[in-house]
């Protein structure tokens, strides 16, 4: 396993390829801005509120939230070229009174304490080699009474090898956590009343759609109409099935986690 500061920038770096957006959609996690909203509607987002979206990545969610809530949203992500496509996006869509993106590292979050109303973080907590830390980060820059929340893939128990490689962890899945650790990761940092929704249709959902876009890519790239160098299009496929199995295994799944950081 590689160290934790290499794995950080490796997934960082994946997550710009353009061959990685078009396996995992625009939004990058199960359910889509849907579940983006549902997430929203769970920290009882309003206009006027200071939002934390960390790695925010494109910035998909983030526009999304202050479009359909009015709050203002800042997003930080650890590639400074997502931050600088997301800032493109923000500029585009006319919303840059309400949204800003910077670099930054979940681990080590560039902003004062209780700087937020809400903290949220998209199917990426579980990339995070010291999800303790980022825990505490979240709570820190978090204004007491505020929320913070969490979507992200879950585990039962032991996953198939195919889920344990570095294609697997960028996919969010290699290092994917039991459901009670990530609510037990939020009450150590000082959150409680945590509440929590399962979603694993959204995880299925997900993974039937790459399969399929990862059917065409190989009829692209046999017909020579398309070129994704450095993709194993095979070791995709391997994940996406093992992944699917694993699903209905019940091995598997996808979860909201809202908790509320304690006023004392």
């Amino acid at each position: 396993m590689e160290s934790a500061e290499a794995l950080k920038s490796c997934c960082a770096s994946l997550y710009e390829k353009d061959w990685v957006r078009l396996l995992l959609g625009d939004s990058y996690h199960p359910g889509g801005l849907a579940l983006t909203e549902r997430l929203g509607q769970l920290l009882e987002l309003r206009p006027g509120m200071r939002v934390l979206d960390v790695a925010a990545g494109r910035g998909a969610s983030a526009l999304h939230l202050a479009r359909t809530f009015g709050c203002a949203v800042i997003g930080t992500d650890l590639s400074a070229e997502m931050v600088r496509l997301a800032a493109e996006s923000a500029a585009e869509a006319g919303l840059n009174a309400l949204i800003t993106f910077q670099q930054g590292d979940a681990e080590r979050l560039p902003f004062e304490e209780e700087a937020f109303d809400v903290v949220l973080c998209e199917c990426a907590f579980c990339t995070f080699p010291d999800k303790p830390t980022a825990a505490r980060e979240f709570a820190r820059v978090l204004r007491p009474g505020g929320n913070v929340g969490i979507s992200d893939l879950t585990r039962e128990s032991d996953l198939p090898a195919e889920l344990e490689t570095l294609l697997a962890w960028v996919a969010c899945i290699a290092d994917a956590r039991p459901l009670e650790e990530y609510a037990d990761h939020l009450r150590n940092a000082g959150c409680d009343r945590i509440q929590t929704e399962l979603h694993p249709e959204a995880l299925a959902q997900m993974v039937k759609e790459i399969r399929g876009r990862l059917v065409t890519a190989q009829l692209l790239v046999s017909l020579k109409k398309m070129e994704l160098p450095g993709v194993d299009l095979a070791q995709a496929q391997a994940v996406a099935r093992a992944a699917e199995q694993a699903i209905r295994d019940r091995k598997l799944g996808y979860a909201l986690i809202v908790g509320h950081r304690h006023t004392g």
